[in-house]
């Protein structure tokens, strides 16, 4: 079967497993997962069947946050890299799965971000995203269909590229009255307000998530430990109002939305000019502060600008930041009233939302339908995401 006859005939099916893999600004490794899913625009319906988070080699991963400053050469080679790490996991879970490639219709890919420059002040003045992981290395290894490079065409239509995964909650968690946020906290922190009606839809990114608590940890135990387990490390620190305050004045916190974040604002290099400034704080007490911050920084975005638009009263959490408990204890802190619960509630692995999002997004783009929110990339109009690779 030729390759457009190949990928009409998927579109004709009544219900396609889409494989979505996905890696966030984290770089700690990709999450793939099987979804099965019917119809596509507002009468999709997915289900995860199966899925896992694969960690990258420690050699892999800091070749990823290198990546960003690295000579042409350097990219060139992880771009073919790091493809072939997401063919291998990929195949790794339809294995896993008791399937066989055959049995997959199609891959949704986000790659790996190396770089991401948004618009707006103390910013360029034209966004720019990259995204590597070869989808044709995926193609050819797994013989099956990829869509990938999602964020591009956003930015060429005046966007952000970022967030795209708004449209993915409009379709599946909308609800017939009332907005109900979904608040993700991976390496980034981002919130969509989801409303009944799309044009209504608020998301941007709130600001840090884990990445800053990540590079705390590394600096903290000398890089044996990638994360705070369970946030007991920052419980024993001690959380310093000065250092809050001074966080909390960030420029990013006064631009107003739509807007993105990444590693580029809150990195790394970020994190070292807070632990050269500590004076007498512990490592301990910057973790313990900068734990509260993520959580202050994500409800102080509610506040300027989710709550005076709608009327939210209940957060879903997904990413990494649900399991961090301490992180959790403050989100509920702050937020009072407003219910705060895992998004594991709602039936969806928070783990693999993204991963779902994914698959979702590359069913949209088989059937031509435009997948970005342009209320919250700043895109000029509504387009089609994605490069088909057959």
């Amino acid at each position: 079967m030729k390759p457009l006859e190949r990928l009409l005939a998927i579109r004709d099916k009544p219900e396609r497993l889409v494989l979505g893999l996905s890696s966030g600004t984290s770089a700690d490794g990709v999450d793939a997962a099987l979804v099965k899913i019917r119809g596509n625009g507002i009468s999709t319906r997915a289900e995860i069947v199966a899925g896992k988070t694969y960690d990258y080699t420690e050699g892999l991963r800091r070749t990823v946050l290198t990546l960003g400053e690295a000579p042409a050469g350097k990219i060139c080679i992880a771009n073919f890299t790091i493809g072939e790490f997401f063919a291998d996991r990929a195949l790794d879970l339809i294995g896993e799965a008791g399937l066989d490639c055959e049995d997959v219709d199609l891959i949704g890919s986000h790659g790996q971000t190396i770089y991401h420059q948004p618009r707006g002040p103390h910013r360029h003045s034209a966004s720019s995203t990259l995204q590597i992981g070869e989808p044709d290395v995926i193609a050819e290894k797994t013989r099956i269909p990829v869509i990938a490079d999602f964020r591009t065409r956003d930015v060429a239509a005046g966007g952000d590229g970022a967030p795209l995964v708004p449209y993915i909650d409009y379709l599946l968690f909308r609800r017939e009255s009332g907005a109900v946020a979904l608040q993700n906290v991976g390496g980034i922190a981002n919130v969509t307000a989801v409303t009944p009606d799309i044009e209504d839809l608020i998301a941007f990114d709130t600001g840090p998530g884990n990445m800053p608590l990540d590079s705390t940890m590394r600096i903290l135990t000398r890089g044996q430990e990638g994360f705070d387990e369970g946030g007991r490390h920052a419980l024993r620190g001690r959380i310093d109002e000065t250092l809050l305050a001074g966080l909390m004045s960030h420029p990013y916190f006064e631009l107003e939305p739509p807007k993105s974040t990444g590693r580029e604002m809150f990195g790394d290099a970020w994190v070292l000019k807070i632990l050269e400034g500590k004076g007498n704080l512990s490592v301990l007490d910057v973790l313990a502060t900068l734990t509260v911050f993520v959580a202050k920084s994500i409800h102080d975005a509610y506040v300027r600008s989710v709550f005076p638009r709608a009327d939210v009263r209940e957060v879903l959490v997904s990413g990494g930041g649900t399991h961090n408990h301490t992180l959790m204890a403050h989100l509920r802190r702050f937020f009072g009233p407003v219910r705060v619960r895992d998004l594991a509630e709602q039936g969806c692995d928070p783990d693999l939302k993204e991963a779902m999002a994914f698959a979702v997004l590359a069913n949209e783009t088989l059937f031509g339908n435009p997948n970005n929110v342009p209320a919250a990339t700043g895109a000029k109009w509504p387009v089609v995401l994605g490069k088909i690779c057959p």
